[in-house]
């Protein structure tokens, strides 16, 4: 069983945003995530797109803590070490690009009915549940035309992801680049710029 990473904080139709349990332990760009709904067994899939650190005070920003006025001076790790409060003032948080739910047993690459409850669970998927999603390619189109969000970013850090997680590795970056190439067919040079990416 997948560990609970987050909980959401901010949910549309077309995407949500989670809070982490743990300061600096957001999933990677371009992972898969799952999203628990008000419904037994339903859930919502999302990629993640966004990754952002900062206070939990509205408004707030984050200070400069590397440097004292009395000349002392930390650095990196060191500053978490030596100030263990920032877990309480800080906030890591991550934003999805919503690309399918499961109902039913069954996996639908297009939006839910519902967005998922603020406040729900968040997981992020495994080999397995990556491997088992990633059976259609029907979220590409999403992925690709998305508005404000790094779309051919995030659909090759998601599509590299996945063939590291199933074992016809190669055999699914070819027919993912299939299905890139027909969405990308009419602007050439975005399509090979995006294959590059993927390619192992």
């Amino acid at each position: 069983m997948t560990q609970r990473i987050g909980e959401v904080i901010e949910s549309s139709t077309t995407r949500f945003t989670a809070g982490a349990y743990e300061l600096l332990a957001a999933p990677p760009f371009g992972s898969l995530v799952r999203a628990v709904t008000r419904s037994a067994g339903a859930a919502v899939y999302g990629l993640v797109y966004e990754i952002r650190t900062g206070s939990k005070e509205p408004g707030g920003r984050a200070v400069v803590r590397g440097r004292t006025y009395s000349g002392r001076e930390l650095f990196d790790a060191e500053i978490y070490f030596e100030n263990p409060d920032l877990a309480e003032v800080l906030q890591t948080e991550f934003s999805a690009l919503t690309v399918g739910f499961a109902e039913g047993g069954q996996i639908y690459q297009y939006l839910p009915p519902q967005p998922p409850p603020v406040h729900y669970s968040v997981y992020e998927c495994d080999a397995a549940e990556l491997a088992r999603f990633s059976e259609g390619c029907d979220f590409f189109r999403g992925a690709l035309f998305a508005a404000q969000v790094p779309s051919d970013e995030l659909l090759s850090a998601c599509i590299r992801a996945i063939a590291r997680a199933r074992p016809d590795s190669r055999d699914y970056l070819v027919r993912a680049g299939r299905e890139v190439a027909g969405l990308l067919k009419d602007d050439y040079d975005r399509l090979t710029a995006l294959l590059r990416r993927i390619r192992p």
